[in-house]
């Protein structure tokens, strides 16, 4: 392939692959639960963008959760502009594979999603998760609000002082306000309920993840 080859760095906008001007085809009914993906977080939801490895399974991880309205996968976190997944796997848009997590907070805390986030990868890997190596695999967190960044920086403290005790290295997670979301191709939706024996990749660290209360939304 013409992307064999991938950077170990991330490249700067200079850099990055041009992408288009307008968005790739998805699909628009959510798989599992049926809701419409194309349109704005409802009134009331929350939304916060999450990344943690291969985007099926990670995205199967917080469709499953109670009080998640919609997840959606998609790239985010880089430069080129509505890129396709060939794009993001070259290392060369600058984006990592992503979840969108929309939730309603009255059923489900930020809190919660934060530690089920922390615990179901190894977010001390840098470009890499697992088996999966390229800068698309980085862990990150790309919050919509001020308070949810409060929220997630307490929860990356948190989660830190409990891996140095465990004996782990130290959390190389990107976290940022959210730029822009871009979704991924309609195959990649919701994929491990489409194709249930697919790859997976997902796999957390055993520590766990004891999250601050006080700073919960």
């Amino acid at each position: 392939m013409f992307f064999s080859r991938k950077p170990a760095a991330l490249p700067t906008r200079a850099d990055a692959l041009p992408g288009r001007t307008v968005a790739i085809p998805t699909e628009t009914t959510h798989f599992v639960n049926g809701r419409d993906m194309s349109t704005p977080t409802p009134e009331g939801m929350e939304e916060i963008i999450v990344a943690l490895g291969c985007f099926w399974g990670a995205e199967r991880i917080f469709w499953q959760m109670d009080g998640v309205y919609i997840t959606q996968v998609g790239y985010a976190g880089g430069y080129t502009p509505n890129p396709t997944y060939e794009e993001a796997c070259s290392g060369l848009t600058g984006h990592t594979e992503v979840v969108r997590v929309v939730f309603d907070p009255a059923v489900v805390s930020l809190n919660d999603i934060l530690k089920m986030f922390w615990e179901s990868h190894d977010p001390t890997q840098g470009m890499r998760q697992g088996n999966d190596v390229g800068t698309q695999y980085r862990s990150a967190i790309y919050t919509t609000s001020d308070a949810q960044m409060q929220t997630v920086l307490a929860s990356r403290d948190a989660y830190q002082s409990a891996l140095k005790a465990a004996g782990r290295d130290a959390i190389t997670t990107e976290i940022k306000p959210l730029d822009v979301f871009y979704h991924a191709e309609g195959y990649h939706q919701q994929y491990l309920a489409k194709n249930p024996a697919g790859y997976c990749g997902i796999g957390g660290t055993g520590v766990s993840c004891p999250m601050p209360g006080a700073h919960a939304i």
